[in-house]
């Protein structure tokens, strides 16, 4: 533009020589003077609109200049807290991207990069040579083969502090380092040398798998040839819980076992080496080593970081355990009498030391609970309602027996070894539990009785009756009316005294029990303080009363009156009969 402005000032100068010439030389050049102040008219135009156009571009280059240095200045401030998205490429990261482009955010960006490389690096046939920088108007590419891995702006250039051409070169040759080292770890050589490798092993892993079995199989005939014979059962007195052939075969059995084990221990070695030749599933082999190590590893932090908790229920427990054993001595010393309480029955003792610990060990379940692992999760309240539910659904009978199996306890309707009457059964008391009370009756029979049933029905105690006021044996008799009162009364006294287990005092007596129409029923009634089998001294009781009136000359038998008393002699006795 100034070229073209002093040109026009040159030519004006010289058409203005010409003119001075040609005005003193010829006077007929007028018209030439007139078309060349036109054209100095209009180069004076041009001048000034070259002028205004200059001053404009000026002004628009200024004004860039300083858009351009806010902008910089507005990047700096943001990069100290910007975080760009890295592009990783296995661990290493090789550029940031801050920016989205058109509408591309930068993770999109990133992520598009980065699975570009890493398919330039697997790759067998693109190269190193196949990175370059493609430019065009307003962008940069960087290429891959005919890939493009990222586009670059102004904008990216001013976020690195350089020019988009400066950045573009700098990350072409950083991505043709990393695919070059790509190269060496997945190219061809390499593997062909996994390949081998991997051939190797396998070789290896099926000879060890031949090895071990052919070694488990000679120590299993060495056990059944020869270790069979230098045996000896084992024996805990004279009793005999494992004999040679048991142990025999606990032998074999830990043989097979630690032959599983070995198989296993050589795949566990095995299968993450196999996974480890190749780049592409070293992922893969701690992934299954740590299928392995995490869930130990684990188990070994969890179990010394519960060390504190298990010294707590360690304490707790055997504090209990002194407690209870403390508190089972003394019912001991309270049931042999060595130890007496004011309205505290021995037999108390054992009942009650049962429910105290009950509740001891319900407390210190209570206590260790929290201290469990994993008490507070969802799972183990879970599993503890739903046990609940089945214990309160499924025993009510149960309680309901344990119940009144305490009750029992403290009423004392008896005790072991009474002679005692439930509904129609007759019996000693042989046990008594808390769920139910087992009886055997006169004939050797074992009954077992709810405790729920026994506390709902009537229950008689002979031995408790015998030891306080003393049974009264009875049984009834008739005879005719024929024989004195007198003298019934008083051979059923003799006889009542004749049999064994039968009190002298209070002494015996006779009730008549009924007027029939041919006989007196008289009832003979004795005291005896022995309860345990009553039904012999009923038995002798009976024969005593025949053999008496039989000794007396008196039949035994009860004679029947009809109406007619034609001839027959008045059937009543002579009280002055001595009989």
């Amino acid at each position: 533009m100034k070229k073209l402005l002093l040109a026009s000032v040159i030519l004006l100068m010289a058409a203005i020589s010409i003119k001075a010439q040609d005005n003193t030389a010829k006077a007929d050049t007028d018209s030439l003077v007139e078309s060349l102040q036109a054209q100095l008219r209009e180069m004076k135009l041009r001048e000034m609109m070259l002028t205004d156009q200059l001053t404009a571009s000026g002004e628009a280059a200024r004004q860039d200049s300083v858009r351009q240095a806010e902008r910089q200045k507005r990047i700096d401030s943001l990069r100290q807290t910007t975080r760009g998205i890295p592009v990783v490429i296995e661990g290493d990261t090789l550029f940031t991207i801050f920016t989205s482009r058109g509408g591309v955010s930068a993770e999109a960006r990133a992520i598009s990069a980065r699975t570009t490389i890493m398919a330039i690096g697997h790759s067998l046939r693109l190269t190193t040579d196949s990175i370059y920088v493609a430019e065009s108007d307003y962008a940069t590419d960087v290429m891959g083969g005919e890939n493009v891995i990222i586009t670059l702006t102004d904008l990216d250039g001013m976020w690195n502090g350089t020019s988009r051409q400066a950045l573009a070169k700098h990350y072409s040759i950083l991505i043709a380092n990393k695919v070059q080292q790509m190269h060496k770890a997945y190219g061809l050589q390499q593997k062909l040398i996994g390949i081998a490798l991997l051939l190797l092993i396998i070789v290896a892993q099926v000879l060890l798998f031949k090895l071990t079995m052919r070694l488990f199989a000679h120590l299993r005939r060495l056990i059944a040839s020869k270790w069979m014979k230098q045996l000896k059962p084992l024996t805990l007195k004279d009793y005999e819980f494992l004999n040679v052939h048991q142990q025999a075969r606990i032998l074999l059995l830990l043989t097979r076992v630690g032959q599983i084990l070995t198989i296993l221990l050589q795949l566990a070695i095995t299968i993450p080496l196999l996974f480890s030749i190749f780049p592409e599933t070293k992922t893969v082999t701690w992934r299954l080593i740590g299928y392995v190590w995490n869930p130990a590893w684990q188990l070994v932090v969890g179990i010394v970081g519960y060390i504190p908790k298990l010294i707590q229920i360690t304490i707790v427990f055997y504090c209990f355990r002194y407690l209870v054993r403390f508190m089972r001595y003394m019912a001991g010393e309270i049931e042999n009498g060595k130890l007496r309480i004011n309205g505290f029955y021995p037999e108390w003792a054992k009942p009650t030391f049962y429910i105290i610990r009950v509740f001891a060990y319900a407390f210190m379940i209570v206590m260790i609970w929290p201290l469990l692992p994993y008490s507070d999760s969802g799972v183990f309240k879970g599993i503890s309602v739903f046990l609940g539910v089945i214990v309160s659904f499924s025993s009510s009978s149960v309680i309901s027996n344990m119940v009144s199996g305490i009750v029992m306890t403290y009423m004392r309707p008896f005790r072991i070894g009474d002679f005692i009457r439930f509904e129609d059964n007759e019996g000693e008391v042989i046990e008594k539990t808390v769920l139910v009370t087992r009886i055997r009756t006169l004939k050797n029979d074992i009954i077992t009785i709810p405790n729920a049933s026994i506390l709902q029905a009537k229950t008689l105690n002979y031995t408790l009756s015998a030891e306080n006021y003393g049974i009264i044996v009875h049984t009834q008799f008739t005879m005719g009316y024929d024989i004195n009162w007198r003298t019934c009364e008083r051979l059923l006294i003799e006889a009542a005294l004749a049999t064994k287990h039968v009190n002298k005092h209070p002494r015996p007596f006779v009730l008549a029990h009924a007027l029939d129409d041919s006989y007196l029923t008289y009832e003979i009634n004795a005291y005896t303080h022995y309860s345990q089998d009553l039904l012999s001294v009923y038995s002798e009781l009976h024969k005593n009363v025949v053999d008496k009136f039989n000794e007396a000359g008196i039949e035994v038998m009860a004679p029947h009156i009809y109406a007619r008393r034609d001839g027959i002699r008045r059937q009543a006795p002579d009280y002055d009969d001595k009989r």
